[in-house]
């Protein structure tokens, strides 16, 4: 087709603008679940090869999927689902999405026009329910809006801080037949314009309390991995020019290497002890990407209290949000951190700060992730160091569920370049972790894809092993399995008596039978000297694995701050004894 008419109108039905669409967005992959709605959609589906359709067996499935294959590519996820109760199931992977800025287009179905209002079959308010959730959603009740709002969509999603949007298409719509105009790069968006450019004067001031710092600290986040994989270059460029010590939230981490001499860990509620006591007595606190929610900051009147912040970010309202900060900047990461790292370095000085680092030394001496080997019982910890060792060098991507085992997985699994962590931070989700790996390993094919997973956790989605099977997707799904919901367990411990509330599963399921039942491989071990070989094992086959990891039952994940506490006020494992582990949490009961 020559380029003159690929841009020109067309007549077409809205089912086949919307196929059109995607492709001409350069999309390859959608996740879905056909329904009534949506039925015009899929049979416009199946008469083209340009787009592979992943049937999941939930649409919340379809959603996390659609966030895998979004975080671990840096492209947009697209989810099609119908109306009513396939819209709702949206819902979770949605605010999912909202919270960890993931860019997602979800296309729902609905309805006819003449029937919104009237309590139809599978009709709900979808923009309505959506719109907390979501970056920005539409209703199209006019084919003609249709190319206009679906083009809106990708612009929208994948612009500024990325996010979710939903595309809510009647089903008269979808039948009906109107101009199809294919996206433009002159289309100016007027009403939505992020700015990327950050300002030089606030980029002047953020430099003369760099070069002038004498316990400074970079706090980096998942804004740096959404603009890109040159963002995390001129990460690491910064940190080398300046030598400052860096650290990251659970969703940054990869963009500055774990093996980097720099790197002083996570920080936050379980964070290591370096990071987040060089967090609160520094005295330049460098900001990027980050939102300083609750995981990270504790008692926010006594987060950093001695420090000038500054704040990079794209989004205006997450600045002056939760914490003060002395210099904002408004701009995309990778570009303000590119003008920032020319200024310093203009400057020609990189500051002394010998004897930070040698305080920072003695913080990591305290050796915060330690914990007490084994023989005969199995730690989730020393699972996943050598998982991580199993797959050191080999091209690795990593999901989780949430809970204990994402901890771990945080803490133990070394991260050395971003897009390979895929796990649920704002929200939580459990069930995340397996429908992403789903995602993950459909773009990238011949990659290892690990959901590390909880036995709890990974219960939720089960049901996609069925997808991984259909689609011969070799996902593994490496469970720690301790029999409980281990953090809700620990939470109980710790602060409410030991009264083990409906924590305890009472009744899983052989997981090893479950995967024979799927179609897939079953492993189980229950013994530290045989997990190097089931781990191998899991790695060597060719089709997706469920692999039973039975670990120590009551271990807790440390280190923590405590309710109620400051970031500087960490329980150690070597210290959390009942004595001390009671007095810690002796504050109150809020989770922060």
């Amino acid at each position: 087709m020559s380029d003159s008419k690929r841009h020109a109108p067309q007549q077409m039905t809205g089912a086949a603008m919307i196929v059109r669409a995607l492709v001409d967005h350069g999309v390859k992959h959608i996740f879905g679940y056909p329904g009534g709605a949506v039925l015009p959609v899929y049979d416009e589906i199946f008469q083209q090869s340009d787009i592979e359709h992943i049937l999941v067996r939930h649409e919340q499935g379809a959603g996390h999927a659609a966030e895998g294959y979004a975080r671990s590519t840096g492209k947009p996820g697209v989810v099609l689902v119908t109306s009513g109760p396939g819209a709702t199931n949206m819902v979770t992977p949605l605010t999912d999405a909202l919270m960890d800025s993931i860019p997602l287009v979800c296309i729902t179905g609905q309805v006819p026009t003449h029937l919104i209002g009237n309590d139809a079959f599978q009709e709900c308010d979808t923009v309505g329910i959506t719109r907390p959730c979501t970056k920005h959603n539409w209703l199209v009740r006019n084919v003609d809006d249709l190319a206009k709002v679906l083009h809106e969509a990708f612009y929208v999603a994948t612009t500024g801080r990325p996010g979710p949007v939903v595309v809510d298409v009647p089903k008269d719509v979808q039948f009906a037949t109107g101009t199809y105009t294919p996206p433009r790069k002159s289309d100016v968006h007027v009403s939505y314009k992020p700015q990327v450019k950050g300002d030089a004067g606030q980029i002047r001031k953020a430099v003369s309390l760099l070069v002038n710092a004498k316990r400074p600290v970079i706090y980096t986040g998942g804004g740096i991995i959404n603009s890109g994989r040159d963002a995390s270059k001129t990460l690491r460029a910064l940190v080398e020019a300046t030598g400052f010590p860096i650290t990251s939230t659970l969703m940054g981490l990869g963009a500055y290497p774990a093996s980097g001499k720099n790197w002083l860990g996570m920080l936050g509620m379980h964070g290591t002890y370096e990071a987040n006591m060089a967090m609160h007595d520094c005295d330049v606190m460098l900001c990027i990407g980050a939102r300083f929610d609750d995981r990270i900051t504790g008692r926010t009147d006594a987060f950093s209290p001695g420090s000038k912040k500054i704040h990079i970010d794209i989004d205006p309202s997450s600045i002056n949000k939760n914490i003060r900060v002395d210099v904002p900047i408004i701009g995309d990461a990778g570009n303000v951190m590119a003008d920032l790292l020319q200024a310093f370095k203009a400057e020609g000085k990189a500051p002394k700060i010998d004897p930070w680092w040698f305080e920072i030394g003695r913080w990591r001496a305290r050796n915060s992730l330690a914990y007490k080997k084994n023989n005969d019982v199995i730690l989730p910890q020393f699972a996943i160091q050598r998982l991580f060792e199993a797959t050191r060098g080999r091209d690795t991507y990593i999901t989780t569920e949430v809970g204990q085992h994402q901890m771990w997985a945080a803490q133990f699994f070394g991260f050395e370049e971003p897009h390979r962590w895929m796990t649920s931070g704002g929200l939580g989700t459990m069930g995340y972790g397996l429908p992403a790996a789903l995602g993950v390993q459909v773009a990238h094919r011949d990659s290892l894809v690990i959901d590390i997973a909880g036995d709890a956790s990974v219960q939720m989605t089960m049901q996609e092993m069925s997808c991984a099977v259909q689609h011969e997707l070799p996902i593994k799904i490496f469970i720690l399995n301790n029999q409980y919901m281990g953090m809700v367990r620990q939470w109980q411990q710790l602060l409410h008596g030991n009264r083990l509330s409906h924590s305890y599963s009472e009744a899983l399921p052989d997981f090893v039978k479950l995967a024979d039942a799927f179609g897939c491989v079953g492993i189980q071990t229950t013994k530290p000297s045989d997990l190097d070989g089931a781990i191998k094992e899991m790695i060597s086959v060719k089709k997706p694995v469920l692999f039973d990891c039975r670990v120590a039952a009551l271990e807790n994940c440390f280190p923590m701050i405590p309710s109620g506490k400051a970031h500087n006020e960490m329980l150690l494992p070597a210290e959390a004894n009942d004595d001390a582990t009671a007095a810690a949490f002796a504050g109150g009961k809020a989770l922060v």
